[in-house]
């Protein structure tokens, strides 16, 4: 499994995340080919690295309407 360096990463909060503190996700650009998302509530916690690919195409789906 490959290790990314992410103490310099600047975190984004979704704009989907709800207003008083739950489900939010924070993602960031900062790593060529992968978008590495976490849960904002525990920033030192584990981080979950999606290929860029599927990260676009869930967002376009999200979009789209085709979220359950």
């Amino acid at each position: 499994m490959r290790a990314y360096d992410l103490s310099n990463a600047r975190w984004r909060k979704s704009s989907y995340s709800d207003g008083d503190g739950g489900n939010c996700v924070e993602v960031t650009y900062d790593v060529t080919g992968v978008v590495p998302v976490r849960d904002s509530k525990v920033t030192d916690g584990p981080v979950l690295i999606v290929p860029a690919v599927a990260w676009a195409a869930f967002v376009a789906g999200y979009k789209g309407g085709d979220a359950a």
